[in-house]
Protein backbone atom coordinates (compact mmCIF):
# COMPACT_ATOMS: atom_id res chain seq x y z
CA UNK A 1 0.00 0.00 0.00
CA UNK A 2 2.67 2.39 1.23
CA UNK A 3 4.64 1.69 -2.23
CA UNK A 4 1.18 2.89 -4.22
CA UNK A 5 1.35 5.97 -2.50
CA UNK A 6 4.57 6.48 -2.98
CA UNK A 7 4.35 6.11 -6.81
CA UNK A 8 0.90 8.43 -6.58
CA UNK A 9 2.95 10.91 -5.15
CA UNK A 10 5.10 10.81 -7.73
CA UNK A 11 3.25 11.03 -10.62
CA UNK A 12 1.36 14.18 -8.74
CA UNK A 13 4.64 15.72 -8.44
CA UNK A 14 5.53 15.10 -12.38
CA UNK A 15 2.02 16.76 -13.02
CA UNK A 16 3.41 19.76 -10.68
CA UNK A 17 6.69 20.34 -12.47
CA UNK A 18 4.94 19.92 -16.11
CA UNK A 19 2.65 23.15 -15.45
CA UNK A 20 5.56 24.37 -13.64
CA UNK A 21 7.75 24.15 -16.86
CA UNK A 22 4.69 25.02 -18.97
CA UNK A 23 4.46 28.34 -16.98
CA UNK A 24 7.86 29.01 -17.09
CA UNK A 25 7.98 29.04 -20.96
CA UNK A 26 4.89 31.49 -20.91
CA UNK A 27 2.31 28.74 -21.78
CA UNK A 28 0.74 28.72 -18.35
CA UNK A 29 -2.81 27.54 -19.83
CA UNK A 30 -4.75 29.00 -16.47
CA UNK A 31 -4.67 32.40 -17.96
CA UNK A 32 -6.45 31.10 -20.98
CA UNK A 33 -9.98 32.93 -20.32
CA UNK A 34 -11.61 31.62 -23.42
CA UNK A 35 -12.10 29.15 -25.97
CA UNK A 36 -14.74 29.23 -28.95
CA UNK A 37 -16.03 25.71 -29.52
CA UNK A 38 -18.47 25.21 -32.08
CA UNK A 39 -19.09 21.65 -31.94
CA UNK A 40 -20.19 18.79 -29.55
CA UNK A 41 -18.79 15.16 -30.31
CA UNK A 42 -22.48 13.59 -30.86
CA UNK A 43 -23.42 16.47 -32.78
CA UNK A 44 -20.24 15.92 -35.26
CA UNK A 45 -21.28 12.11 -35.50
CA UNK A 46 -24.67 12.52 -35.83
CA UNK A 47 -24.01 15.22 -38.99
CA UNK A 48 -20.87 13.55 -40.47
CA UNK A 49 -21.93 13.76 -44.17
CA UNK A 50 -22.61 17.68 -44.01
CA UNK A 51 -19.16 18.18 -41.85
CA UNK A 52 -17.00 15.88 -43.71
CA UNK A 53 -13.80 18.11 -44.41
CA UNK A 54 -15.05 20.63 -42.68
CA UNK A 55 -13.63 22.76 -39.93
CA UNK A 56 -14.71 22.25 -36.59
CA UNK A 57 -13.33 22.97 -32.93
CA UNK A 58 -14.20 20.76 -30.48
CA UNK A 59 -13.23 20.61 -26.40
CA UNK A 60 -12.84 18.54 -23.29
CA UNK A 61 -11.03 16.20 -21.24
CA UNK A 62 -8.42 14.31 -22.63
CA UNK A 63 -9.39 10.02 -21.67
CA UNK A 64 -6.57 8.87 -23.91
CA UNK A 65 -3.82 9.02 -25.91
CA UNK A 66 -1.57 6.74 -27.62
CA UNK A 67 1.45 8.25 -29.18
CA UNK A 68 2.98 6.74 -31.89
CA UNK A 69 6.16 8.86 -33.32
CA UNK A 70 5.17 11.36 -35.99
CA UNK A 71 0.98 11.17 -34.95
CA UNK A 72 -0.72 10.24 -32.65
CA UNK A 73 -4.37 9.55 -31.72
CA UNK A 74 -6.34 10.93 -28.72
CA UNK A 75 -10.41 10.89 -27.30
CA UNK A 76 -11.70 14.12 -25.97
CA UNK A 77 -15.03 13.61 -23.60
CA UNK A 78 -17.57 16.46 -23.90
CA UNK A 79 -20.98 16.59 -22.50
CA UNK A 80 -22.04 14.42 -25.46
CA UNK A 81 -19.75 11.66 -25.47
CA UNK A 82 -16.05 11.27 -26.78
CA UNK A 83 -14.99 11.82 -30.66
CA UNK A 84 -11.47 10.39 -31.73
CA UNK A 85 -8.55 13.02 -32.61
CA UNK A 86 -5.30 12.54 -35.46
CA UNK A 87 -2.71 14.77 -33.78
CA UNK A 88 -0.18 14.62 -36.85
CA UNK A 89 3.51 16.45 -35.65
CA UNK A 90 3.84 17.89 -39.43
CA UNK A 91 0.41 19.34 -39.56
CA UNK A 92 0.55 20.97 -36.02
CA UNK A 93 4.00 22.23 -35.46
CA UNK A 94 6.95 20.51 -33.88
CA UNK A 95 6.79 22.79 -30.83
CA UNK A 96 3.42 21.88 -30.42
CA UNK A 97 3.62 17.99 -31.48
CA UNK A 98 6.59 17.79 -28.16
CA UNK A 99 3.86 19.92 -25.87
CA UNK A 100 0.68 17.20 -27.00
CA UNK A 101 3.31 14.51 -26.09
CA UNK A 102 3.22 15.73 -22.38
CA UNK A 103 -0.07 16.24 -22.01
CA UNK A 104 -1.93 14.01 -19.26
CA UNK A 105 -5.24 12.00 -18.94
CA UNK A 106 -7.82 14.63 -17.26
CA UNK A 107 -6.06 17.50 -19.16
CA UNK A 108 -8.72 19.82 -20.57
CA UNK A 109 -8.15 20.30 -24.17
CA UNK A 110 -9.03 22.46 -27.10
CA UNK A 111 -9.04 20.84 -30.86
CA UNK A 112 -9.44 22.47 -34.01
CA UNK A 113 -9.36 20.89 -37.46
CA UNK A 114 -11.01 18.98 -39.74
CA UNK A 115 -14.05 16.63 -39.80
CA UNK A 116 -12.86 12.73 -41.32
CA UNK A 117 -13.08 8.99 -41.16
CA UNK A 118 -10.83 6.75 -40.64
CA UNK A 119 -9.54 3.26 -42.47
CA UNK A 120 -10.82 1.86 -39.65
CA UNK A 121 -14.29 3.81 -39.77
CA UNK A 122 -14.31 5.83 -37.04
CA UNK A 123 -15.16 9.62 -37.50
CA UNK A 124 -12.88 11.53 -36.17
CA UNK A 125 -11.01 14.86 -36.37
CA UNK A 126 -7.86 15.81 -38.04
CA UNK A 127 -5.71 17.96 -35.66
CA UNK A 128 -4.95 21.57 -36.94
CA UNK A 129 -4.18 22.78 -33.53
CA UNK A 130 -4.50 21.89 -30.01
CA UNK A 131 -4.56 23.74 -26.92
CA UNK A 132 -4.24 22.85 -23.50
CA UNK A 133 -6.79 24.68 -21.84
CA UNK A 134 -6.76 23.19 -17.88
CA UNK A 135 -3.50 21.33 -16.37
CA UNK A 136 -5.09 18.23 -14.61
CA UNK A 137 -3.13 17.97 -11.41
CA UNK A 138 -4.91 14.83 -10.53
CA UNK A 139 -5.00 11.69 -11.76
CA UNK A 140 -8.32 10.29 -12.85
CA UNK A 141 -9.61 6.38 -11.79
CA UNK A 142 -7.77 3.78 -13.72
CA UNK A 143 -9.90 3.71 -16.88
CA UNK A 144 -10.72 -0.26 -17.36
CA UNK A 145 -11.83 -0.47 -13.53
CA UNK A 146 -13.58 2.99 -13.15
CA UNK A 147 -14.76 4.33 -10.75
CA UNK A 148 -16.77 1.74 -8.94
CA UNK A 149 -16.64 2.41 -5.14
CA UNK A 150 -19.89 3.92 -4.36
CA UNK A 151 -18.87 6.12 -1.27
CA UNK A 152 -16.47 7.56 -3.10
CA UNK A 153 -18.60 7.97 -6.31
CA UNK A 154 -20.94 10.15 -4.26
CA UNK A 155 -18.31 12.31 -2.51
CA UNK A 156 -16.53 12.82 -5.71
CA UNK A 157 -19.84 13.60 -8.36
CA UNK A 158 -17.35 15.20 -10.49
CA UNK A 159 -14.95 12.17 -10.88
CA UNK A 160 -17.99 9.97 -11.19
CA UNK A 161 -19.68 12.07 -13.73
CA UNK A 162 -16.12 11.98 -15.74
CA UNK A 163 -15.46 8.08 -15.57
CA UNK A 164 -19.66 6.49 -15.77
CA UNK A 165 -21.53 7.80 -19.25
CA UNK A 166 -24.63 6.45 -17.25
CA UNK A 167 -24.32 8.70 -14.40
CA UNK A 168 -24.17 11.68 -16.74
CA UNK A 169 -27.00 10.48 -18.58
CA UNK A 170 -29.11 9.82 -15.63
CA UNK A 171 -28.84 13.31 -14.35
CA UNK A 172 -29.50 14.67 -17.71
CA UNK A 173 -32.53 12.72 -17.93
CA UNK A 174 -33.67 14.10 -14.17
CA UNK A 175 -32.72 18.32 -15.66
CA UNK A 176 -35.71 16.52 -18.38
CA UNK A 177 -38.02 15.33 -16.03
CA UNK A 178 -38.22 18.56 -14.03
CA UNK A 179 -38.32 20.96 -17.38
CA UNK A 180 -41.18 18.67 -18.47
CA UNK A 181 -43.35 18.85 -15.08
CA UNK A 182 -42.83 22.50 -15.57
CA UNK A 183 -43.37 23.15 -19.15
CA UNK A 184 -46.99 20.81 -18.40
CA UNK A 185 -47.77 22.36 -15.37
CA UNK A 186 -47.35 26.50 -16.73
CA UNK A 187 -49.62 25.09 -19.75
CA UNK A 188 -52.59 24.11 -17.20
CA UNK A 189 -52.40 27.86 -15.99
CA UNK A 190 -50.57 27.12 -12.97
CA UNK A 191 -47.85 30.00 -11.84
CA UNK A 192 -44.62 28.82 -10.46
CA UNK A 193 -43.68 30.50 -6.79
CA UNK A 194 -41.39 30.33 -4.31
CA UNK A 195 -41.55 30.45 -0.56
CA UNK A 196 -39.42 30.28 2.48
CA UNK A 197 -36.99 27.64 3.40
CA UNK A 198 -36.81 29.48 6.53
CA UNK A 199 -40.25 29.22 8.74
CA UNK A 200 -40.81 30.26 12.28
CA UNK A 201 -43.42 27.00 12.46
CA UNK A 202 -42.56 24.03 10.05
CA UNK A 203 -45.68 22.53 9.59
CA UNK A 204 -47.61 20.86 6.49
CA UNK A 205 -46.05 17.40 6.95
CA UNK A 206 -45.50 14.62 10.04
CA UNK A 207 -41.65 15.47 10.25
CA UNK A 208 -38.82 16.06 12.75
CA UNK A 209 -37.56 19.79 11.40
CA UNK A 210 -33.73 20.94 11.52
CA UNK A 211 -33.56 24.03 14.11
CA UNK A 212 -31.29 27.00 13.30
CA UNK A 213 -30.60 30.52 14.94
CA UNK A 214 -30.71 33.81 13.10
CA UNK A 215 -28.51 35.94 14.32
CA UNK A 216 -29.55 39.18 12.91
CA UNK A 217 -33.11 38.96 15.01
CA UNK A 218 -31.49 36.69 17.87
CA UNK A 219 -34.33 34.21 16.99
CA UNK A 220 -34.55 30.35 16.48
CA UNK A 221 -35.92 29.35 13.14
CA UNK A 222 -36.47 26.16 11.34
CA UNK A 223 -35.71 24.46 7.64
CA UNK A 224 -39.03 23.67 5.94
CA UNK A 225 -40.60 20.36 6.00
CA UNK A 226 -43.04 21.07 3.36
CA UNK A 227 -43.79 23.63 0.73
CA UNK A 228 -47.71 23.42 2.13
CA UNK A 229 -48.92 26.25 4.24
CA UNK A 230 -47.35 28.80 1.98
CA UNK A 231 -48.71 28.11 -0.84
CA UNK A 232 -52.32 27.84 0.67
CA UNK A 233 -51.87 31.34 1.58
CA UNK A 234 -51.44 31.97 -1.43
CA UNK A 235 -54.83 30.24 -2.72
CA UNK A 236 -56.26 32.67 -0.05
CA UNK A 237 -54.89 35.73 -2.33
CA UNK A 238 -56.56 34.76 -5.35
CA UNK A 239 -53.48 32.88 -6.98
CA UNK A 240 -56.15 29.98 -8.29
CA UNK A 241 -53.36 27.57 -9.24
CA UNK A 242 -49.63 27.69 -7.95
CA UNK A 243 -46.94 25.30 -7.76
CA UNK A 244 -43.24 25.23 -6.61
CA UNK A 245 -40.81 22.80 -7.24
CA UNK A 246 -37.41 22.98 -4.47
CA UNK A 247 -35.72 21.79 -1.42
CA UNK A 248 -37.21 20.64 1.90
CA UNK A 249 -35.53 19.09 5.06
CA UNK A 250 -36.32 16.55 7.27
CA UNK A 251 -33.95 15.61 10.33
CA UNK A 252 -34.33 11.95 9.39
CA UNK A 253 -32.60 8.52 8.85
CA UNK A 254 -30.63 7.71 5.87
CA UNK A 255 -31.63 4.83 3.57
CA UNK A 256 -31.95 3.95 -0.32
CA UNK A 257 -35.08 6.00 -0.32
CA UNK A 258 -34.36 8.63 2.15
CA UNK A 259 -31.92 11.81 2.05
CA UNK A 260 -32.30 14.68 4.92
CA UNK A 261 -32.68 17.21 2.33
CA UNK A 262 -35.03 16.26 -1.42
CA UNK A 263 -37.01 17.41 -3.81
CA UNK A 264 -40.61 18.18 -3.31
CA UNK A 265 -42.94 19.70 -5.92
CA UNK A 266 -46.37 20.50 -4.63
CA UNK A 267 -49.21 22.32 -6.33
CA UNK A 268 -52.49 23.68 -4.90
CA UNK A 269 -55.77 24.47 -7.11
CA UNK A 270 -58.60 26.33 -6.50
CA UNK A 271 -62.12 24.81 -6.98
CA UNK A 272 -61.56 21.22 -7.28
CA UNK A 273 -60.90 17.98 -4.86
CA UNK A 274 -58.79 14.94 -4.63
CA UNK A 275 -60.49 13.36 -7.86
CA UNK A 276 -58.91 16.16 -10.04
CA UNK A 277 -56.17 15.84 -8.66
CA UNK A 278 -55.84 12.08 -9.12
CA UNK A 279 -56.76 12.63 -13.09
CA UNK A 280 -54.02 15.79 -13.24
CA UNK A 281 -51.79 12.86 -11.41
CA UNK A 282 -52.26 10.23 -13.84
CA UNK A 283 -51.93 12.47 -16.76
CA UNK A 284 -48.48 13.99 -16.00
CA UNK A 285 -46.80 11.26 -14.62
CA UNK A 286 -47.93 9.49 -18.30
CA UNK A 287 -46.78 12.93 -20.15
CA UNK A 288 -43.57 12.89 -18.15
CA UNK A 289 -42.64 9.09 -18.82
CA UNK A 290 -43.53 9.75 -22.38
CA UNK A 291 -41.81 13.03 -23.14
CA UNK A 292 -38.67 11.55 -21.40
CA UNK A 293 -37.88 8.02 -22.08
CA UNK A 294 -40.26 8.05 -24.98
CA UNK A 295 -42.80 5.23 -23.69
CA UNK A 296 -45.29 4.85 -21.11
CA UNK A 297 -44.15 1.93 -19.93
CA UNK A 298 -41.12 2.10 -17.25
CA UNK A 299 -38.95 -0.74 -16.39
CA UNK A 300 -37.37 -0.53 -13.01
CA UNK A 301 -35.34 -3.25 -11.76
CA UNK A 302 -36.37 -5.42 -14.41
CA UNK A 303 -40.43 -4.72 -13.51
CA UNK A 304 -41.97 -3.36 -15.80
CA UNK A 305 -44.77 -0.69 -14.93
CA UNK A 306 -47.64 0.27 -17.53
CA UNK A 307 -48.18 4.26 -17.16
CA UNK A 308 -50.42 4.09 -19.86
CA UNK A 309 -53.20 2.19 -18.40
CA UNK A 310 -55.91 3.66 -16.21
CA UNK A 311 -54.24 3.66 -12.51
CA UNK A 312 -56.40 1.56 -10.42
CA UNK A 313 -58.33 3.61 -7.69
CA UNK A 314 -58.76 1.82 -4.02
CA UNK A 315 -60.00 2.85 -0.18
CA UNK A 316 -57.30 2.14 2.18
CA UNK A 317 -60.04 -0.07 3.91
CA UNK A 318 -60.64 -2.47 0.88
CA UNK A 319 -56.87 -2.59 0.40
CA UNK A 320 -56.17 -3.72 3.39
CA UNK A 321 -59.07 -6.22 3.25
CA UNK A 322 -57.77 -7.46 0.18
CA UNK A 323 -54.30 -7.67 1.15
CA UNK A 324 -54.39 -8.48 4.87
CA UNK A 325 -57.89 -10.13 5.31
CA UNK A 326 -59.51 -7.64 7.30
CA UNK A 327 -62.26 -5.65 7.27
CA UNK A 328 -62.25 -2.32 8.92
CA UNK A 329 -65.72 -1.69 8.17
CA UNK A 330 -66.31 -4.04 11.37
CA UNK A 331 -63.57 -2.20 13.84
CA UNK A 332 -65.37 0.01 15.41
CA UNK A 333 -63.42 0.81 18.99
CA UNK A 334 -59.72 1.19 19.69
CA UNK A 335 -60.14 -1.85 21.68
CA UNK A 336 -60.75 -3.49 18.21
CA UNK A 337 -58.37 -2.01 16.09
CA UNK A 338 -56.12 -3.11 18.91
CA UNK A 339 -57.15 -6.73 19.44
CA UNK A 340 -56.88 -7.20 15.51
CA UNK A 341 -53.53 -5.90 15.59
CA UNK A 342 -52.03 -8.34 18.36
CA UNK A 343 -53.55 -10.95 16.18
CA UNK A 344 -51.92 -10.09 13.23
CA UNK A 345 -48.74 -9.56 14.92
CA UNK A 346 -49.12 -5.32 14.52
CA UNK A 347 -46.81 -3.56 16.74
CA UNK A 348 -48.35 -0.30 17.81
CA UNK A 349 -47.50 2.27 20.22
CA UNK A 350 -49.64 3.63 23.76
CA UNK A 351 -50.81 6.79 21.86
CA UNK A 352 -51.94 5.41 18.55
CA UNK A 353 -55.72 5.49 17.72
CA UNK A 354 -58.09 3.37 15.75
CA UNK A 355 -56.74 5.03 12.17
CA UNK A 356 -53.28 4.83 12.96
CA UNK A 357 -53.37 1.01 13.55
CA UNK A 358 -55.28 0.74 10.19
CA UNK A 359 -52.59 2.95 8.53
CA UNK A 360 -49.66 0.37 10.30
CA UNK A 361 -52.03 -2.30 8.41
CA UNK A 362 -51.83 -0.53 5.38
CA UNK A 363 -47.80 -0.50 5.68
CA UNK A 364 -47.31 -3.64 6.97
CA UNK A 365 -49.75 -5.93 4.57
CA UNK A 366 -50.27 -3.68 1.13
CA UNK A 367 -47.90 -1.29 0.12
CA UNK A 368 -45.48 -3.74 -1.54
CA UNK A 369 -48.31 -5.22 -3.26
CA UNK A 370 -48.69 -1.68 -4.96
CA UNK A 371 -46.32 -2.23 -8.01
CA UNK A 372 -48.66 -0.97 -10.92
CA UNK A 373 -49.60 2.50 -10.57
CA UNK A 374 -52.29 2.88 -7.82
CA UNK A 375 -54.15 5.72 -6.02
CA UNK A 376 -55.07 4.43 -2.63
CA UNK A 377 -58.02 6.74 -1.26
CA UNK A 378 -60.12 7.79 1.79
CA UNK A 379 -57.65 7.87 4.79
CA UNK A 380 -58.15 7.89 8.35
CA UNK A 381 -58.10 11.56 10.10
CA UNK A 382 -55.66 10.38 12.90
CA UNK A 383 -53.06 10.74 10.00
CA UNK A 384 -54.42 13.62 8.01
CA UNK A 385 -54.86 16.66 10.13
CA UNK A 386 -54.96 19.31 6.80
CA UNK A 387 -57.54 17.17 4.90
CA UNK A 388 -60.86 17.70 4.71
CA UNK A 389 -63.48 14.97 5.96
CA UNK A 390 -65.49 12.92 4.23
CA UNK A 391 -69.11 14.21 4.32
CA UNK A 392 -70.81 10.64 4.60
CA UNK A 393 -68.05 9.09 6.90
CA UNK A 394 -66.04 11.97 9.19
CA UNK A 395 -63.66 9.08 10.42
CA UNK A 396 -62.43 9.54 6.87
CA UNK A 397 -60.38 12.25 5.02
CA UNK A 398 -60.37 13.01 0.78
CA UNK A 399 -57.03 12.07 0.59
CA UNK A 400 -55.38 9.76 -1.89
CA UNK A 401 -51.53 8.53 -1.83
CA UNK A 402 -50.18 7.39 -5.29
CA UNK A 403 -48.21 4.08 -5.31
CA UNK A 404 -45.82 2.25 -8.01
CA UNK A 405 -43.30 -0.31 -6.99
CA UNK A 406 -44.39 -0.46 -3.85
CA UNK A 407 -43.05 3.71 -2.89
CA UNK A 408 -45.27 6.04 -1.81
CA UNK A 409 -44.82 8.72 -4.97
CA UNK A 410 -47.02 11.11 -4.06
CA UNK A 411 -49.81 12.39 -1.34
CA UNK A 412 -52.62 14.74 -1.78
CA UNK A 413 -56.23 16.33 -0.66
CA UNK A 414 -59.09 17.93 -0.75
CA UNK A 415 -57.61 20.13 1.46
CA UNK A 416 -59.19 21.79 5.04
CA UNK A 417 -60.64 24.87 4.54
CA UNK A 418 -62.48 24.80 7.56
CA UNK A 419 -61.03 27.11 10.13
CA UNK A 420 -62.60 26.24 13.62
CA UNK A 421 -62.07 22.53 12.20
CA UNK A 422 -58.73 22.71 11.29
CA UNK A 423 -57.61 24.67 14.88
CA UNK A 424 -59.26 21.48 16.33
CA UNK A 425 -57.15 19.46 13.77
CA UNK A 426 -54.16 21.35 15.13
CA UNK A 427 -54.98 21.21 18.98
CA UNK A 428 -55.55 17.49 18.27
CA UNK A 429 -51.38 17.58 16.94
CA UNK A 430 -50.61 19.54 20.00
CA UNK A 431 -51.45 16.85 22.24
CA UNK A 432 -49.77 13.93 20.27
CA UNK A 433 -46.51 16.58 20.30
CA UNK A 434 -46.51 16.43 24.22
CA UNK A 435 -47.25 12.77 24.15
CA UNK A 436 -43.83 12.54 22.46
CA UNK A 437 -44.50 12.31 19.16
CA UNK A 438 -41.97 14.76 17.12
CA UNK A 439 -43.26 14.46 13.65
CA UNK A 440 -46.64 16.28 15.49
CA UNK A 441 -47.66 19.80 13.60
CA UNK A 442 -47.89 23.14 16.29
CA UNK A 443 -50.81 25.52 15.52
CA UNK A 444 -49.68 28.14 12.79
CA UNK A 445 -51.76 31.33 13.96
CA UNK A 446 -50.96 33.44 10.81
CA UNK A 447 -52.28 30.56 8.50
CA UNK A 448 -54.94 30.05 10.35
CA UNK A 449 -55.88 33.95 9.92
CA UNK A 450 -55.51 32.95 6.40
CA UNK A 451 -57.83 30.48 6.27
CA UNK A 452 -60.40 32.97 8.71
CA UNK A 453 -59.61 35.18 5.57
CA UNK A 454 -61.29 32.72 3.18
CA UNK A 455 -60.03 29.71 1.01
CA UNK A 456 -62.05 28.42 -1.60
CA UNK A 457 -62.27 24.68 -1.85
CA UNK A 458 -58.76 23.39 -3.26
CA UNK A 459 -57.28 20.28 -4.28
CA UNK A 460 -53.31 19.73 -3.36
CA UNK A 461 -50.40 17.46 -4.25
CA UNK A 462 -46.89 16.67 -2.88
CA UNK A 463 -44.76 14.65 -5.01
CA UNK A 464 -41.25 13.33 -3.92
CA UNK A 465 -39.58 14.24 -7.42
CA UNK A 466 -36.23 12.23 -6.39
CA UNK A 467 -38.27 8.86 -6.25
CA UNK A 468 -39.76 9.53 -9.65
CA UNK A 469 -36.13 10.61 -10.66
CA UNK A 470 -35.38 7.33 -9.25
CA UNK A 471 -38.20 4.93 -11.14
CA UNK A 472 -37.47 6.90 -14.74
CA UNK A 473 -33.57 5.98 -14.54
CA UNK A 474 -34.15 2.29 -13.05
CA UNK A 475 -31.47 3.89 -10.47
CA UNK A 476 -31.33 2.14 -7.19
CA UNK A 477 -30.87 4.42 -4.49
CA UNK A 478 -32.27 7.71 -4.22
CA UNK A 479 -28.42 9.00 -3.75
CA UNK A 480 -27.85 7.81 -7.23
CA UNK A 481 -30.20 10.54 -8.44
CA UNK A 482 -28.96 13.75 -6.02
CA UNK A 483 -26.06 14.90 -7.59
CA UNK A 484 -24.72 15.73 -3.93
CA UNK A 485 -25.92 13.12 -1.55
CA UNK A 486 -25.94 14.45 2.23
CA UNK A 487 -22.60 12.19 3.50
CA UNK A 488 -21.08 11.36 6.78
CA UNK A 489 -17.53 13.96 6.87
CA UNK A 490 -14.70 11.35 6.59
CA UNK A 491 -12.86 12.83 9.56
CA UNK A 492 -15.56 12.15 12.03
Amino acid sequence: MSEQIQELNELLKVRRTKLEELQAEGKDPFVITKYDVTHHSKEIKDNFEELENKEVTVAGRLMFKRVMGKASFCNVQDLEGAIQAYVARDLIGEDSYKDFKKMDIGDILGIKGTVFKTKTGEISIHATEVTLLSKSLQILPEKFHGLTDTDTRYRQRYVDLIMNAEVKDTFIKRSKILATIRNYLNSKGFLEVETPMLVSNAGGAAARPFETHFNALDEDFKLRISLELYLKRLIVGGLERVYEIGRVFRNEGLDTRHNPEFTLMELYQAYTDYHGMMDLTEDMFRHVAQEVLGTTTIVYNGIEMDLGKPFERITMIDAVKKYAGVDWNEIHTLEDARKVADEHHVEYEEMHKKGDILNLFFEEFVEHHLIQPTFVMDHPIEISPLTKKKPENPEYVERFEMFMNGWEMCNAYSELNDPIDQRERFKAQEEMLAQGNEEANTTDEDFMNALEIGMPPTGGIGYGIDRLCMLLTDSQAIRDVLLFPTMKSLDK
